[in-house]
């Protein structure tokens, strides 16, 4: 029986094949992307993790009066948590933090209709790019200004004796000044909205310039109304943006003290208005231990949201 001949592998590669040469590129292009992410990381250790090391360290401590001790202790996060076990009634940390939430959920439902229909207009109806920039530069004079300044800016208005009281009083629309619109829920979501809307307009903006307007148009000659197009196109396509101007609002308005205080006549619970007084008391490893649950708290949201949305993959 007749067989077949096999042409001989070459033992070795010959030397100027360029695999060599190629993987010597990849380890230099590797280092390279080392160093330059170099300094970014050295700012993020310097100025996120190394005050996020120290915040759960203190949280640890235990203080009294008079003084700060670095003597480890779990009562500062028993004190967090004091009664929320009990289970007659809902605890002061369980209570803060509904209605922290609240604010939350009324703020982000607002500031994403807000900003969602600001962003579909100035991305689809101003066909303009100077008059875009010049949109977007008005949304952006208002941060020129302290955010006290802009959240005072409204008590002449809504107060009792304001101009909004006495506007609706001389229309006879109200016989008597309407209580609730200051230092009330409603003005602190207000003041919210009127601070966080661009944080949720840019976002959204971004990912509608980089819809395919040929999609839209494939969407109009198949039939679609106005509406459809908006719900089956638009919509699926800015969840990148709607979710990154989520977690910008959200995160803020958790961690917001100030506004609540001023807009709340220092009358309202929130668990950043819990953590200022506390500091104000001097009481840091109190106030490191409710950081580091409302971190956990807001860590918990965006994870939420990243399981709803793969940002990663949308991007």
């Amino acid at each position: 029986m007749s067989t077949v001949a096999v042409p001989a592998l070459p033992e070795a590669v010959s030397a100027a094949s360029p695999l060599p040469g190629l993987a010597a590129a990849t380890r230099r292009q590797r280092r390279l992307a080392y160093w330059q992410a170099m300094p970014l990381g050295l700012v993020f250790l310097v100025f996120f993790l190394v005050p996020l090391a120290l915040t759960l360290i203190v949280s640890f401590w235990e203080y009294n009066e008079y003084e700060i001790i670095p003597a480890f202790t779990l009562q500062n996060y028993a004190d967090v948590f004091e009664g929320c076990l009990s289970g007659a009634d809902l605890c002061t940390t369980f209570r803060t933090y509904l209605s922290t939430l609240k604010f939350c959920l009324l703020g982000w439902a607002a500031t994403l209709g807000i900003g969602f229909t600001v962003a579909y207009f100035v991305a689809f109806h101003v066909r303009s790019t100077a008059m875009q920039t010049v949109l977007f530069l008005v949304c952006t004079i208002p941060f020129w200004t302290s955010n006290v300044i802009r959240m005072i800016a409204w008590v002449p208005l809504l107060g009792r004796n304001g101009l909004v009281n006495d506007t609706l009083m001389g229309l006879r629309l109200i016989s008597s000044p309407i209580e609730g619109l200051l230092y009330s829920d409603f003005s602190v979501v207000l003041a919210f909205i009127h601070l966080d809307t661009v944080f949720m307009i840019v976002p959204i903006f971004n990912s509608m310039m980089r819809i395919d307007r040929s999609l839209i148009e494939a969407a109009t000659d198949a039939g679609a109304t106005p509406w459809q197009t908006l719900w089956t196109v638009i919509v699926p396509l800015c969840k990148p943006g709607i979710a990154i101007g989520s977690i910008f609002v959200l995160t803020l308005i958790m961690g917001d003290f100030v506004t609540v205080g001023v807009m709340g006549g220092q009358q309202i619970a929130s668990v950043g208005k819990v953590i200022q007084v506390q500091m104000a008391y001097l009481q840091f490893p109190a106030a490191a231990a409710n950081a580091v649950v409302l971190l956990g708290a807001v860590m918990v949201l965006i994870a939420a949201l990243t399981r709803l949305i793969d940002l990663r993959r949308e991007l």
